[in-house]
């Protein structure tokens, strides 16, 4: 996020587009930018918008936050901006719609130099919301579920792993949740 914050006073005629998933990961990079001292407006596209206001809900104050909308030819109104799109939308016309946009993207795969210049990512952001096996493993023996889905990773390490230990595990393969195309 330093980095990030270091960019946009270097560019401050460009908009940072920062790829975010609309479940956690946006509500971290925000909250990191506040921690960070960052006290603008932070813009966003629509879809990230429903769960923004139900982490407010939730007693999460995120700071000023607006709809990254841009009427036909405007661009102006957002240079300096952070603006916060889902991974999807990074490539296509809604992130190029900004001035000069740098693009940035918040995942702990952008700690591989290939998947950035795969992705087309001018200034990756290494932020990973995974935690550690045996973190994993701890978590799951203090909870003590009747049954662990696994929804990404490496999913069979952790069902085997659950089996070994007489817990029921399966994996739930969510329809464009990995970060993989």
């Amino acid at each position: 996020v330093a980095k990030l914050l270091e960019s946009r006073r270097q560019f401050p005629q460009s908009a940072h587009i920062v790829g975010v998933y609309a479940l956690g990961k946006a509500q971290r990079v925000i909250r990191h930018l506040r921690e960070e001292g960052f006290e603008d407006t932070i813009y966003m596209h629509g879809s990230l918008a429903k769960l923004c206001d139900y982490y407010e809900s939730e007693g999460y104050a995120l700071g000023p936050l607006a709809p990254a909308t841009l009427a036909k030819g405007e661009k102006g109104n957002f240079a300096g901006a952070i603006v916060l799109g889902p991974p999807s939308a990074m490539p296509g016309k809604w992130a190029r719609r900004f001035p000069a946009p740098i693009t940035c993207f918040a995942s702990g795969w952008m700690q591989v130099r290939q998947r950035a210049r795969q992705r087309g990512v001018e200034l990756p952001i290494v932020l990973s919301d995974h935690c550690d096996w045996n973190e994993l493993l701890d978590t799951i023996e203090e909870l003590d579920p009747k049954e662990v889905w696994v929804t990404h990773g490496r999913d069979d390490a952790l069902v085997r792993r659950c089996e070994l230990n007489g817990r029921v595990a399966r994996p739930l393969h969510l329809v464009g949740y990995e970060e993989d195309d």
